[in-house]
């Protein structure tokens, strides 16, 4: 499938090495908007294992999406998972620190939501967003989520003892697709 300049597919073993490197710079990418990352020593810090990724691209309940460039430049991916009949979750989303505010996220989030749709045949798409990360809330709540109300405990032992921020969690979020 494509979009405008974005090639979509459906990623394979093979990607999992590069994928974990753009997710992985992603999360730690600096951006001069206020707030957009929330904690920038915790994203600094921010690290993934191939094999999570490995694990993900395997599970036949998930898959991972990538979004390439004419010349399969890895732009942009997501995850996105069957939770159960009408629901499905997108993380990871993750766009090439170079192509950050050109609406390629936007793109690849509107792909995870459509291709969960005609996959799975759910009703409505969850994901989360770390608490301290207000405008990227906000980007979501534009794209149509809306808050649960629900909060999920932040992963401490992912951080290796690094001190967080009292209160530091997941915000739930629930977007209707059909």
């Amino acid at each position: 499938m494509s979009d405008n300049l974005l090639n979509f597919r459906v990623a394979t073993i093979e990607d999992a090495g590069p994928l974990k490197e753009l997710i992985q710079a992603a999360f730690r990418a600096e951006d001069s908007r206020e707030g957009w990352v929330g904690l920038a020593d915790l994203a600094a810090g921010f690290t993934m294992d191939v094999n999570e990724v490995k694990e993900r691209i395997s599970n036949p309940s998930s898959e991972v999406l990538v979004a390439s460039d004419s010349d399969n430049k890895y732009l942009g991916c997501v995850g996105v998972s069957k939770h159960d009949e009408n629901m499905a979750r997108v993380s990871w989303l993750a766009v090439d620190q170079n192509s950050h505010r050109g609406g390629i996220g936007r793109k690849v989030l509107e792909h995870a939501e459509e291709y969960s749709r005609q996959t799975w045949g759910v009703k409505v798409i969850g994901l989360n967003a770390l608490s301290a990360r207000g405008p990227l809330i906000e980007w979501y709540g534009r794209r149509g989520y809306k808050k649960t109300g629900e909060l999920s405990p932040f992963p401490v032992a992912a951080v290796n003892g690094r001190a967080l921020p009292e209160g530091l969690c997941f915000v739930e979020m629930e977007k209707e697709v059909q």
